[in-house]
């Protein structure tokens, strides 16, 4: 009989542990956004060169001459020589290639970050436009991103109080304090990888290489915020 009293006893001391870690607070969870639309002002754009036949002297323009144009174009334009970076070769070796098949074309990919279009425009137009096999966006992003995010962080956090306040309006109670703030992992970026590329196929002209870019479009940037608040 003591046994079963004290097992009794224990388990009735246990219970009342479980019960006093239980939380009866009343509350109400919400989920707040906050977006907002940024022009990008960093432009990533992919520039592929290949050698040609100049028409005038029959002869091969190399892609060593085509490349020291480009970085000369480059230099010209203002462009720092970190934000000219060589993204890709079709043949590392280049001699052997000619050796083997005279008809032989070199490639290179390169990639280039600017601010502002017109000078990409500028640096494109001095380039002949042969050698430009095509061009393409290949990203894009915006320099007062971390900034921007957490503007609309807290924006998205007191819209949540606000929706929670006007629920709780209408059963006659009133938002306390934050219990949980999370953030919902759906916001964007103002990034896209390779948004298509203009082949040039002999069409690109200096003309239609030097017209000035269409303004660059704004892209939209959304957060959302899920809190619990307790009701008073």
């Amino acid at each position: 009989m003591k046994i079963l009293a004290l097992i009794i006893t224990a388990g009735a001391f246990l219970l009342s542990g479980c019960t006093q870690n239980v939380d009866t607070r009343h509350k109400i969870q919400v989920s707040g956004s906050a977006e907002a639309e940024v022009v990008p002002d960093i432009i990533y754009v992919g520039i592929s060169l290949k050698e040609f036949v100049d028409d005038a002297s029959k002869k091969k323009v190399l892609i060593e001459e085509l490349e020291a144009r480009l970085q000369t174009a480059v230099t010209k334009a203002g462009i720092p020589k970190e934000n000219f970076t060589i993204n890709n070769v079709s043949s590392f070796n280049y001699e052997y290639e000619r050796r083997k098949n005279r008809a032989f074309m070199a490639r290179k990919q390169y990639r280039l970050k600017v601010s502002d279009l017109n000078k990409f425009n500028q640096i494109i137009s001095s380039v002949d436009a042969k050698a430009v096999e095509y061009t393409n966006i290949d990203g894009y992003d915006y320099s007062n991103l971390e900034a921007i995010k957490r503007e609309l962080k807290v924006k998205a956090l007191k819209a949540a109080k606000d929706k929670a306040t006007h629920l709780a309006a209408a059963v006659d109670n009133k938002v306390g304090e934050a219990l949980e703030i999370n953030e919902i992992e759906n916001s964007n970026r103002p990034y896209s990888g390779a948004m298509g590329s203009v082949a040039n196929d002999g069409l690109m002209t200096e003309q239609a290489a030097s017209m000035p870019p269409v303004g660059f479009k704004s892209t939209k940037l959304s957060y959302q915020i899920r809190a619990v608040f307790e009701l008073e």
